[in-house]
């Protein structure tokens, strides 16, 4: 009999299109396990829930159920192209965050999640 040898999922930045939500958790600064979920899921304890929709340009919803903050990378995908965005720290909490930009975005790439100061900034 022959085995075929499992190969790990590689961790990469999670492309969320407009009107996605997703859950997953962290490996190496990477969005690891993500799995497509609906808009009204709660992320179970050590998720990340993600809601990418076309709100006032396009908003993003992120909930952490990790109990770690985390300053991240966001890029808005537009016409095939990338713009980096700026967004807030992702609190320990669970209370959800918001974030918007004014271009009305095909998705939203994050990726690059580091740990950060307990405070947070924007």
């Amino acid at each position: 009999l022959l085995m075929a040898a499992a190969t790990p999922l590689q961790a990469a930045p999670l492309t969320v299109r407009t009107g996605e939500s997703f859950v997953f958790t962290l490996k190496n600064g990477q969005p690891a396990n993500a799995r497509k979920v609906g808009a009204t899921a709660k992320p179970a304890k050590g998720q990340i829930l993600v809601t990418v929709k076309p709100l006032m340009g396009t908003a993003m919803f992120m909930t952490n159920k990790t109990g770690v903050a985390y300053t991240f990378r966001a890029e808005v995908l537009q016409g095939g192209k990338a713009v980096n965005a700026r967004p807030c720290t992702l609190p320990a909490t669970d209370r959800p965050i918001f974030e918007q930009w004014q271009q009305k975005a095909d998705a939203v790439r994050i990726g690059d999640f580091k740990v950060a100061r307990k405070d947070g900034s924007c």
